[in-house]
């Protein structure tokens, strides 16, 4: 694996070199890394194993976004400040707006600001409901129950569509959680259930005044569902939204570049992140990078400081 000081791809490009087994266009400037999931939410690895991959990586600044939890921040904490590494305390929130699912990063919040713990407990409800009424669409074709998706979730952890696809990978009906969200449990598939879901401007008020600083994640994202219109995000922005996550790979080169025009446009930085999930997806760490200029962005909106600080 190569060593580099810095990849990144918001507008800043001059170098080539290899990350991770990957080839990244780089300048000179920290690693930072701002979505990644644990096995707290949906991805495979516990919170300090991704911090130890994150160093592995060569990142020098990763955040911890598990969905609607904020349950992996002590042990993140720890493991960065042992490894020399800075941590960003984040969470991705489940909201809708027009009809369309958007999740909202959220990052240096107060996790003890009652309004934001009571959504997130209707969160989680609806999202065992949800969880159940799929289960029941595809027990009419599939040998799977309700009880074995339970089974899979940790001892008071969130659950979700990732512990559905990790049973039918058991079961041997797909081949691995990839399949699965591209097969029985797409959105557009006969499996699938919507949940509740806070509106997103109630969502980036709420994060606001909760002390944290909301972007919206991979609001490109065509390949997943339909994405919302400039209309929305200049709704979100009046609401307080501060980013656009940009630089993911689920957003496509043209909405990219629509982002970056209307990011510019609003005022909202943009950040760019690999969405790591461990072995549960194939995004790699520092595959997307943030300018340093967006963290220290973060680090003067939010009220609670980096793990490990910044220089």
């Amino acid at each position: 694996m190569g060593t580099v000081r810095a990849a990144l791809c918001d507008g800043l490009i001059s170098h080539t070199a290899t990350l991770a087994g990957g080839t990244c266009q780089y300048y000179e400037a920290m690693l930072i890394d701002l979505h990644t999931h644990s096995s707290v939410s949906d991805g495979t690895e516990p919170p300090a194993q991704v911090m130890a991959q994150a160093k592995a990586a060569g990142l020098d600044v990763v955040a911890l976004t598990d969905h609607d939890t904020t349950d992996g921040w002590a042990e993140a904490s720890t493991a960065a400040s042992q490894l020399g590494l800075t941590l960003v305390r984040g969470m991705e929130l489940s909201t809708r707006m027009n009809g369309i699912t958007v999740h909202l990063l959220s990052y240096s919040h107060d996790p003890s600001y009652q309004p934001l713990l009571d959504m997130l407990g209707r969160i989680h409800a609806a999202r065992y409901e949800r969880v159940r009424a799929m289960t029941e669409r595809l027990a009419k074709d599939y040998p799977i129950t309700l009880e074995q998706v339970v089974a899979r979730v940790p001892s008071g952890k969130a659950i979700g569509r990732p512990h559905i696809a990790d049973q039918l990978v058991a079961l041997g009906v797909v081949e691995d959680r990839a399949a699965a969200f591209a097969g029985p449990l797409h959105p557009r598939g006969q499996y699938y259930v919507r949940y509740w879901s806070v509106e997103t401007p109630d969502a980036v008020q709420l994060v606001r005044r909760a002390g944290g600083v909301p972007v919206f994640a991979h609001p490109g994202a065509t390949g997943r569902q339909r994405v919302v219109d400039d209309s929305a995000i200049v709704r979100m922005c009046q609401a307080g939204l501060a980013g656009l996550e940009v630089y993911h790979r689920d957003n496509p080169p043209d909405q990219r570049a629509r982002l970056m025009e209307l990011a510019g446009r609003l005022n909202l930085f943009v950040t760019g992140s690999s969405d790591y999930h461990g072995a549960g997806k194939p995004n790699r760490l520092g595959e997307n990078l943030t300018s340093e200029t967006a963290l220290r962005q973060i680090v003067e909106q939010g009220q609670l400081p980096l793990v490990g600080g910044l220089d």
